[in-house]
């Protein structure tokens, strides 16, 4: 299926993705992530998501001005998608922010599954739904078929992986925001409150 017979919702342009990490990492909860991989359409909704803040902030890959062959990514202008591997088998990804040269990015860590489903599932070797299927950042990416070697496609232009705005407002009650999960070796700044979620939905990650 191409993109542009779809009809769901509306794909967001690099505007949006030029504000800061924070303003983005709230503002992407209830957008739909949707990927073309090998012909097959899947998507989610986002329900959890993580800001990482350049420079100075010492969870960040960037922090200091780093630069190297995985983080030069960060560094592009915002809207890039900046992909990486932990742990030598989960894909991590992110979405660039901000304006060239500054390293913001906002880690997608969860989303609620939409299309493409029994794709999913057969993807993450699971025979039945369950949060598990699409709820932490390193299996949604095996849901949605998302590895390393999409770092740095262009999210705006991209008919591989886009998000999608398709109406829904998160209202700030149904907001929660917490530090951020796995970055203890940020010494105070592991105590941030950059990690966003939809309030109630089973699908956000568990510490």
């Amino acid at each position: 299926m191409n993109y542009l017979v779809r009809t769901r919702g509306k794909r967001l342009n690099q505007s949006f993705y030029l504000q800061d990490a924070e303003t983005v990492a709230i503002q992407l909860l209830g957008k739909l992530l949707v990927t073309n991989i090998d012909g097959h359409i899947t998507s989610g909704i986002i329900v959890e998501t993580e800001a990482y803040c350049g420079f100075n902030d010492r969870a960040s890959h960037a922090f200091g001005n780093r630069r190297t062959r995985r983080t030069e990514t960060m560094y592009k202008q915002g809207g890039h998608a900046y992909v990486y591997l932990i742990y030598g088998m989960y894909a991590m990804f992110n979405v660039v922010t901000s304006q060239e040269g500054y390293p913001d990015a906002v880690l997608i860590r969860a989303i609620e599954p939409v299309e493409g489903i029994d794709i999913m599932l057969k993807r993450r070797q699971m025979d039945r739904l369950f949060p598990r299927l699409t709820a932490g950042p390193g299996v949604l990416t095996q849901a949605l078929g998302i590895t390393t070697r999409h770092d740095g496609l262009f999210l705006p232009e991209s008919n591989i992986i886009w998000i999608e705005d398709i109406g829904n407002t998160v209202k700030p009650n149904e907001l929660v925001r917490t530090t951020r999960i796995g970055v203890d070796y940020a010494g105070e700044d592991a105590l941030l409150p950059r990690r966003f979620y939809i309030k109630n939905n089973p699908y956000v990650s568990k510490k």
